[in-house]
């Protein structure tokens, strides 16, 4: 039969078909959430992009930490008396419709004052009456809508860092004074000024003297503020014996500014103060580029931005309390549900464990846990709700130890030279022999160019090229990377691969691929039937392996099961019309085989008669084979 779509979400509608004014909706979350836009005059949502909207999740339960004051104010981002701002996280934001629909929050609340959209950084900024919708209120309604806020531990300890303009407010200076100084030098450039007693004897001759003193002045601030910088580096650069490529760049605007200099003192002309401040104006220009290119394609996170904000702990009364995860402490008892991280180091005290490390280790297979045993942090429990005792804090977990080694440290300056560096050294000492034996020379020869040609060649040869050269190309090159989704943590790295001689990959999610996992049958065959109804249980669990098998069975009729029953940790059964089958674990199907300790598999049974099993294998990413091979030749 033809697949439905729903309306809202445009997910197909499997289990569940509801038609509401003469649409069709997957479940009650997509038409609540349409019922919501049409009452509040937003269905213009649907008009900008069809199918835009999102399924929205039903519990709301998971968000009661947002009650507790002391998170409150820790994620407020203004709070004066009523009037709050919070910015949200919206990993969902995609179309021009989410942006409609979120800047339109005060048509669906009161309480909402305004929202504002950054749609390159998916977030939104909402301004709210706390006495008309708190904030938990507030989320639960995002959340309703389908634009669930992304809350993490990492926001909890957000410093409001303050912005550093400085390279801003270096780039407006010297563009201010490249300009004005461009305007003042016109006189020189066509000769405007003439000679005393002539005819061209004007104003422009009589100002020569305040224009070329307005220039000079209007330098100041180039070379001692918008470029110092590159001073201070070469400073820093000769102090450590250290020719970087900032040393004849320094060279080159001192020679500029002090020839310049010189001749505004001496009455010798007007310099080239227009050279000096262009120049460098146009390396604070490319210097802003590359910094523009790294904030876009940022993805610096820590273990903090994977983590909840708080989690339940049960108390002496057997109650279960929000708590923040870094007031966890040794011996706590918390309550983790299916598809919650554990926060802290533990041991299993109840229920049934069955853990999810891909976040740590990269594998995707879930591993048991039997009552005692530890479990790590950065784990995700998918079998139902367990409870677990608290070995070690957050700040001391395995998690927290592994993501502070020293081999994920930012900066690695000092074990690598960069490229442009490495030239400098060679450069600067070919720059300064040249204007030494050039100057020597004009010294036997003729005394009064010597310095004329000193300062020559330490202009002409400023490397401002390959100044230029550097930041434009690697930025464009980290920003070609990132639109083909290779994300790089800075240029060095792209200098670094000129130097790998070795290439090692991690196997899951990199080598294999977990979208195309291989599945295999084996066992009796399965009848129609017995293949529609095992669909239909499968259709009723979210389990990732009940995801992977029933994107291999064919469509049938969606028809509604009798009972369905969901074991954590074992398996699932459903009934209908009589018939009853089992998907799960061998010993919760009745299996007779005996399976391999690391193989991943799901057995079935039809009324209470073993069939078979699907056997899980990923698979390898396209291309592949090839990139191997060719890394192969190129590496040893």
């Amino acid at each position: 039969m033809d697949s439905v779509h729903c309306f809202h979400c445009g997910d197909q509608c499997r289990s569940t078909t509801i038609v509401y004014d003469k649409k069709i909706f997957c479940c009650h979350g997509c038409k609540t959430v349409y019922d919501l836009f049409k009452s509040k005059d937003l269905l213009y949502y649907y008009e900008l992009q069809e199918k835009a909207g999102r399924s929205p999740d039903a519990s709301a339960s998971k968000y009661d930490y947002l009650e507790q004051p002391e998170i409150i104010e820790k994620l407020l981002d203004f709070d004066h008396g009523n009037y709050k701002v919070i910015s949200f996280n919206i990993p969902t934001i995609h179309c021009s419709s989410c942006i409609y629909v979120l800047e339109n929050l005060h048509k669906i609340h009161p309480g909402i004052q305004s929202a504002q959209v950054d749609f390159p950084k998916q977030t939104v900024r909402v301004n709210f009456k706390s006495t008309l919708i708190s904030l938990k209120d507030l989320v639960v309604l995002l959340n309703n809508i389908g634009y669930p806020p992304y809350l993490s531990a990492d926001d909890l300890e957000k410093p409001k860092v303050k912005k550093n303009r400085k390279l801003i407010y270096q780039l407006g200076v010297a563009g201010f004074a490249f300009g004005n100084i461009m305007f003042l030098s016109f006189p020189e450039y066509f000769d405007l000024y003439g000679t005393p007693g002539s005819e061209a004897d004007n104003w422009f001759l009589y100002y020569k003297d305040l224009f070329r003193w307005l220039i000079f002045g209007l330098s100041l601030p180039v070379v001692f503020y918008a470029g110092k910088d590159y001073l201070i580096s070469a400073y820093k650069g000769v102090q450590s014996r250290v020719l970087n490529i900032d040393v004849p760049i320094a060279l080159g605007i001192l020679a500029l500014f002090l020839r310049s200099t010189i001749e505004i003192f001496l009455d010798l002309g007007s310099g080239y103060f227009d050279s000096l401040s262009g120049l460098i104006f146009f390396l604070l220009v490319g210097k802003y580029f590359q910094r523009k290119t790294y904030d876009s394609l940022s993805f610096e996170r820590d273990y903090k931005s994977y983590f909840p904000i708080a989690t339940n702990k049960i108390n002496r009364q057997e109650k279960e309390d929000s708590i923040e995860i870094y007031r966890i402490k040794k011996g706590d008892i918390l309550a983790i549900r299916h598809g919650e991280l554990i926060p802290a180091d533990s041991r299993l005290k109840d229920g049934k464990a069955l853990i999810d490390y891909s976040f740590v280790t990269g594998e995707s297979a879930p591993v048991r846990v039997k009552q005692g045993d530890k479990i790590f942090a950065g784990g995700k429990q998918v079998a139902g709700r367990i409870e677990i005792t608290v070995v070690k804090p957050v700040s001391q977990s395995y998690l927290t130890q592994l993501w502070e080694n020293a081999v994920f440290e930012k900066d690695k300056t000092t074990r690598f030279q960069n490229l442009t560096d490495r030239i400098g050294k060679h450069f600067t000492l070919s720059v300064l022999s040249i204007a030494a034996v050039a100057t020597a020379y004009w010294l036997y020869n003729d005394a009064s160019l010597a310095l004329n040609v000193f300062t020559a060649v330490l202009i002409i040869a400023c490397p401002c090229a390959i100044a230029l050269a550097a930041p434009f190309t690697l930025g464009n090159l980290v920003r070609i990377l990132g639109r083909k989704g290779l994300y790089l943590k800075n240029t060095q790295v792209i200098e670094r691969l000129a130097q790998t001689d070795t290439a090692i990959f991690d196997k899951t999610g990199t080598l294999s691929s977990t979208r195309n996992t291989h599945i295999t049958y084996s066992g009796m065959p399965l009848n129609e039937a017995e293949e529609a109804l095992l669909l239909q249980t499968l259709n009723a669990s979210n389990h990732p392996l009940s995801r992977s098998l029933r994107n291999i069975l064919k469509e049938h009729e969606i028809s509604t099961l009798d009972t369905y029953q969901e074991i954590p940790g074992h398996g699932i059964s459903g009934k209908l019309s009589g018939d009853t089958i089992k998907a799960g674990a061998a010993d919760y199907v009745g299996s007779p085989e005996k399976m391999k300790e690391n193989e991943t598999a799901v057995h079935i049974s039809s009324n209470d008669l073993y069939k078979g099993y699907f056997s899980f294998k990923n698979s390898y990413r396209e291309g592949m084979t090839h990139l191997l091979s060719s890394l192969k030749e190129r590496m040893d």
